[in-house]
């Protein structure tokens, strides 16, 4: 299927290439030096400097197709936006300055889609404007969220408010002085078909009874806003802070994650060329035996095994892009749970050659290298794990061949004759 780039989609990555090569690589290193110093509650000073300059330029919101005309920021197609987002993807804070960063993004996108006028005005528009930020409540710690049917905490009923009672974790972002609201997946009916309990709403992030408790770090690193555990213990909202219908929260959660997944692979590609050129670059720098490590045969495997395994993932996310674009995310579905399976699993054999390249110091904080590798391990978790994301491909391509197949052998509609080794 053939896809093409639109003019102002092009002319835009080119205005980000060069933003990127003017503001974020010059002063990266001093602002994760920043970040580090000031934990995981605030962002370093210079990000609001870099915001201004991003908007001035119009790159701002560059996400969102569906959004009103009147709202900040450009909007592109999927598949145009897939580059900006690759290259945005090599440093970590660049999403942030872009107002383009996880998990922000598909907050708004919710919002957007679900969100009555009063929720739009309060916590969309700001949003947009970046004069905050927000978190999502889905994953818990005592369940295996991946599936979404087993959220056990409760969203009850009360005359015209809801009452929130349960705890949630790897809310991330959530612990950011600047983090406003959660949008938090909960039960309303445990009785309702398993697919119709939950639902979801949105909790101004300062109500009574909303708590932090364990902040988990990944494999030992810190960011700003963390990955907290979030308390709720007796959590009044309003009934109008619901989005859309009671019952419709595993709907909408998989509405968001859908795109929420293609950008986590857009931006893991520019992690992918990152480290990369990080390998290439120490290559031809760094003598062993005698000679240029960029000489022996083992390293031009591997650099050439990466040029090959980023190429073909590439293509891969743009098709999805493209079906996205054309066929919804529906129609995308199985491109887009593959993408999410391919892309950071290549990101992460670059890195591992990339590191094994750089020696020691790829194990340390010197290079980008190794808190590359713990964001990629962990996207092969986060947004749902690889091997859902299998299960959910291998059943559509079983329906392509039995319409009538589930996942529950008993009802099944598999034919049971004997299967010919030929088969025209």
């Amino acid at each position: 299927m053939t896809y093409e780039f639109t003019t102002e989609g092009s002319a835009l990555l080119d205005q980000v290439m060069l933003f990127m090569g003017e503001h974020i690589y010059p002063i990266e290193a001093e602002y994760l030096q920043q970040a580090e110093q000031l934990g995981e509650t605030s962002d370093p000073p210079m990000l609001e400097t870099l915001q201004t300059i991003a908007r001035e330029r119009g790159l701002w919101n560059l996400f969102l197709p569906d959004l009103a005309p009147e709202a900040p920021g450009t909007k592109l197609s999927n598949l145009d936006y897939a580059p900006i987002s690759e290259e945005l993807g090599r440093v970590t804070f660049a999403p942030d300055v872009l107002n383009c960063q996880a998990p922000d993004t598909g907050n708004m996108e919710i919002l957007n889609a679900y969100g009555n006028e009063r929720i739009k005005r309060r916590w969309l528009t700001p949003l947009l404007e970046g004069a905050f930020r927000s978190a999502f409540a889905m994953t818990e710690p005592d369940v295996a969220s991946s599936d979404a049917t087993n959220i056990g905490l409760r969203i009850e009923r009360h005359g015209n408010e809801y009452v929130l009672d349960g705890r949630k974790w790897f809310a991330t972002g959530a612990m950011r002085d600047r983090c406003e609201v959660l949008i938090v997946m909960g039960k309303t009916d445990p009785s309702a078909s398993r697919h119709l309990q939950q639902s979801m709403i949105v909790v101004p992030r300062h109500t009574a009874g909303v708590t932090i408790g364990r902040t988990p770090t990944v494999f030992g690193y810190t960011e700003a806003g963390g990955h907290p555990e979030i308390i709720f213990d007796d959590v009044h909202v309003p009934t109008d802070n619901l989005l859309g219908d009671e019952g419709g929260g595993f709907a909408i959660s998989q509405a968001r994650l859908g795109p929420g997944r293609i950008h986590h692979c857009m931006r893991s590609l520019g992690v992918a060329e990152r480290a990369l050129g990080l390998m290439v670059d120490r290559a031809l720098q760094r003598t062993a035996f005698g000679g240029l490590i960029a000489h022996k045969g083992l390293i031009q495997d591997w650099i050439a095994e990466s040029r090959i395994e980023i190429d073909m993932a590439r293509e891969y996310v743009l098709h999805a892009a493209h079906l996205m674009d054309t066929l919804g995310n529906k129609g995308a579905a199985t491109e887009i749970a593959a993408i999410k399976v391919v892309v950071p699993n290549v990101a992460l054999k670059v890195l591992d050659r990339a590191i094994q390249v750089h020696g020691a110091a790829g194990v340390t904080q010197y290079t980008p290298l190794a808190s590359m590798y713990a964001s990629m391990r962990t996207l092969r978790i986060a947004d749902g794990p690889d091997e859902v994301h299998k299960m959910t491909i291998a059943r559509r391509e079983l329906r392509r061949h039995d319409p009538l197949f589930t996942m529950h052998p008993s009802t099944s509609g598999v034919d049971v004759t004997p299967y010919p080794f030929a088969r025209p």
